[in-house]
């Protein structure tokens, strides 16, 4: 079966979607990812499904979603496929009518509660827009899956439309394999010398010289608590805060950190390709997943980042959210912090590097939760996913 997948990314850093393709492509699937190319574009790396970027003129706002969306219904049109997947509103529609078009099944994938996002709960003809959209497109597709159980459970009941819980669970890692400190990982090819003040010593040997890492691992954008986390370093001793990653608040961030003078605690090691991020993943000792309740897509995400830093076996300090408070109930791998205060993020913070029995828990906790938070599960319902479109 051939399956095109869609999407309004540049492909490189989306570890969901390359999960998910590479699934598919294993249970004999044809599969194709399609996304934009943006100007900064890096080069994709050899995959075991097509990887397709359409080029626009437009790089945000409403013009580039107008002519994204054009480009990519007159694209599938003149495609060969047997199922689409439409991943989040801003392709549904193409997915929906080109589906019609060719009399194939369309499927949905929710990465967010897209009517809820922080972008969109501030600009209310907006949100009704693509709420419309939303009310429009989702009843009419064949299969709807979404990042954590909460989610699938309100998507269900204010579209009508079964969701079923993909989550964002990373494959699990071997047993026998080296860790990133016997093998340190290199230096981001984007982060220089003015952000990263001597790169070799910082990623070679950090821990060595008893610096510990606080790691954020993720898009620099609003919502995030990123400027509570650069505040929170000034009454932090004996750690460095990075921050892999870049996106709408990059310049602001960077800004912020000159302002607050905290250049030797703060470090932004720009984009960082998917097959690095565990090298420097397993480097640090307390990993970051803040968010602001700005909308109910934040309030109810699950996100990589959380069973990334569990499957690193790394401590990390996550939002009092519904899935992250089950996550812990479960499994006792987070520090969780009911708000975003700097102070309450800064005695998180404090725990864990002075707490060490405390710190030690969670890590064979984190552990012990790899062997079962991993894709393997997760394929499984993904594959019936796909293998009843046709019922």
């Amino acid at each position: 079966m051939k399956i095109i997948l869609t999407v309004t990314n540049d492909l490189a850093y989306d570890q969901r979607m390359m999960r998910i393709c590479r699934s598919l492509a294993a249970a004999g699937h044809e599969v194709e990812l399609v996304g934009r190319l943006r100007p900064g574009s890096p080069p994709l790396p050899e995959m075991p499904y097509r990887q397709t970027r359409l080029a626009c003129h437009f790089e945000k706002g409403k013009l580039f979603y107008l002519e994204y969306n054009l480009r990519l219904l007159f694209w599938l049109l003149f495609r060969r496929f047997d199922a689409l997947c439409a991943v989040d509103l801003d392709t549904i529609l193409p997915c929906l009518w080109a589906s019609w078009g060719h009399r194939k099944p369309c499927v949905y994938d929710a990465h967010e509660y897209f009517t809820e996002v922080p972008e969109v709960v501030r600009r209310p003809r907006i949100r009704r827009i693509w709420e419309s959209v939303a009310r429009y497109a989702i009843p009419r597709m064949k299969r709807c899956y979404t990042v954590g159980d909460c989610l699938a459970g309100i998507l269900s009941e204010r579209y009508g439309t079964p969701f079923t819980s993909i989550r964002n669970v990373p494959a699990p890692v071997p047993p026998n394999s080296s860790s990133a400190l016997d093998n340190p990982a290199p230096v981001p090819p984007n982060s220089s010398s003015a952000e990263l003040p001597n790169a070799e010593l910082e990623f070679g040997s950090t821990r060595a010289r008893g610096t510990k890492i606080i790691l954020y691992q993720g898009a620099l954008n609003e919502g995030r608590g990123l400027e509570t986390a650069i505040e929170a370093m000034q009454g932090i001793e004996g750690a460095v805060l990075w921050l892999a990653g870049e996106g709408d608040l990059s310049a602001e961030l960077r800004e912020k950190v000159k302002q607050l003078s905290l250049a030797q605690k703060v470090h932004f090691l720009g984009f960082v390709l998917p097959n690095a991020l565990p090298g420097i993943t397993a480097q640090a000792w307390i990993g970051l997943n803040l968010l602001e309740n700005k909308g109910l897509s934040y309030y109810y995400s699950l996100a990589n980042k959380a069973f990334d830093y569990i499957q690193a076996g790394l401590p990390s300090i996550q939002m009092d959210f519904p899935e992250y408070r089950k996550l812990s109930e479960d499994w006792q791998v987070f520090e969780l912090v009911a708000d975003l205060e700097v102070e309450t993020l800064r005695q998180a913070i404090r725990k864990l590097l002075d707490d060490a029995a405390y710190y030690q828990q969670l890590q064979e906790n984190c552990r012990k939760a790899a062997a079962s938070l991993n894709w393997e599960q997760e394929e499984v319902k993904l594959l019936a996913i796909y293998e009843g479109i046709w019922e």
